[in-house]
């Protein structure tokens, strides 16, 4: 039989370092009950650990030289592919501690490198043995060094690893500014479709603008860079066809729940309140710098949620508080080897300098916050979190010179 899930959290609660309250400085705190998921009615909800047993983390560096890693993708070859800010991507030949990393030759010449942009996110597509290729998220600037956009870009990996050429420009037109929030996080969903967290470029208007894909949750076919024809607002014209989920800062963190599909997101906040977010097809998650139009500029004393303004706008599952985490990537620990963790949502945190792992409800709430001993400040700045075919949690520093490559795995 399952565990509820009030005994989930208090086996989590046993490797808290800090958990959830009004006093944690920044950790964590339940905003109130979220609204209805979206999704199918009958999805099953996701499994809840088979043991309450917490078991302890075990951290290794699996290879070192980064500078800023961004983000991680598997091959089928047991190979990794990282992707770094200043503009380069790295292959590591492995996942055991003391791996090598090489450099992949690619034309990056074109990536704006300024503030919060340059090579940001990337997904290895599902067909990558067959075609090689994955898609990254990126800055891009003019002939003449000015910022102009930020684009999808779908790469072709040489078949030696040596090298990666570009197929094509996925999707272009995405806003920017000089860098700062830029996004900008992809994860392909359980029906195969590409989502994207974007950034709202620090543009006070962009946010609660249909027609600007700045501030929001986008879907779009990872093929063609079409939006795709079942989207919230297919019917409308241009650019709002790509929007998912709008009225937000700055998402850095997708993640697909295993065995229910909800997308849940990590979005940074302004002084305060970071979020964690479950995205709703269509829903306005309240972010709104411009005060609807009434003020110029960039004004980040309104809400992170403003349901004053927004009264139907949805309610974060967890927000910081008064201090903020500069939460980052999300992703979801699966595998019974992660005992009473399996299933929680794990955020990474750049100013707090740690991993927070989310034990969630069947209804999605958040039922309990912990922060892991092991990865709670050692280790500085963490950027990217993602799942490997292993069932280990890799883990990415982003400090600047000689950035590492972790691996995660519960002691035994």
């Amino acid at each position: 039989m399952r565990p509820a899930i009030p005994a989930a959290a208090a086996a989590l609660a046993l490797l808290a370092t800090t958990a959830c309250g009004a006093d944690d400085d920044g950790v964590g705190q339940v905003p109130g009950t979220p609204s209805t998921a979206s999704g199918s009615p009958d999805a099953s909800p996701s499994p809840a650990p088979e043991s309450t047993v917490v078991p302890e983390l075990a951290v290794e560096e699996v290879a070192s030289g980064f500078e800023h890693g961004w983000d991680i993708g598997f091959l089928p070859d047991g190979q990794v592919l990282v992707t770094e800010r200043p503009a380069r991507i790295s292959l590591v030949d492995g996942t055991a501690p003391g791996s090598e990393r090489t450099e992949v030759e690619a034309d990056l010449d074109d990536v704006y490198v300024e503030g919060e942009g340059g090579l940001m996110g990337m997904v290895v597509h599902p067909d990558f043995e067959e075609s090689r290729e994955f898609t990254t998220c990126q800055t891009h600037m003019d002939p003449s060094g000015a910022p102009d956009d930020i684009r999808l870009v779908t790469w072709r990996l040489a078949e030696d690893g040596a090298s990666a050429e570009r197929v094509d420009d996925l999707l272009t037109g995405l806003p920017i500014s000089t860098g700062r929030h830029s996004g900008c996080r992809p994860e392909i969903a359980d029906d195969g479709a590409l989502l994207v967290g974007t950034g709202d470029t620090a543009v006070g208007s962009l946010p609660q603008d249909l027609s600007s894909l700045g501030g929001k949750v986008i879907r779009l076919d990872l093929e063609t860079g079409e939006p795709l024809p079942d989207n919230p607002f297919a019917d409308e014209s241009g650019r709002q066809r790509y929007v998912y989920s709008y009225g937000h800062r700055n998402i850095q963190g997708v993640a697909v729940q295993p065995g229910t599909g909800e997308v849940y997101t990590a979005e940074h906040g302004p002084s305060n309140n970071d979020e964690v977010n479950r995205i709703e097809a269509g829903a306005n998650y309240g972010w709104d710098p411009a005060q609807g139009g009434t003020v110029g500029g960039y004004d980040e004393s309104v809400p992170m949620t403003d349901r004053e303004r927004y009264p139907d706008a949805v309610p974060a599952v967890w927000q910081s508080g008064e201090t903020t985490q500069a939460v980052c990537s999300a992703e979801f620990l699966e595998g019974e080897q992660w005992g009473a963790l399996e299933g929680a949502l794990v955020v990474t945190a750049l100013k707090g300098a740690k991993l927070l792992l989310m034990q969630l409800g069947d209804d999605g709430a958040l039922a309990e916050v912990s922060v892991p001993e092991a990865t709670n400040g050692p280790y500085g700045r963490l950027r990217a979190a993602r799942l490997g075919p292993d069932g280990a949690l890799y883990v990415t520093t982003t400090n600047g010179d000689d950035d590492v490559l972790l691996k995660v795995t519960p002691q035994a």
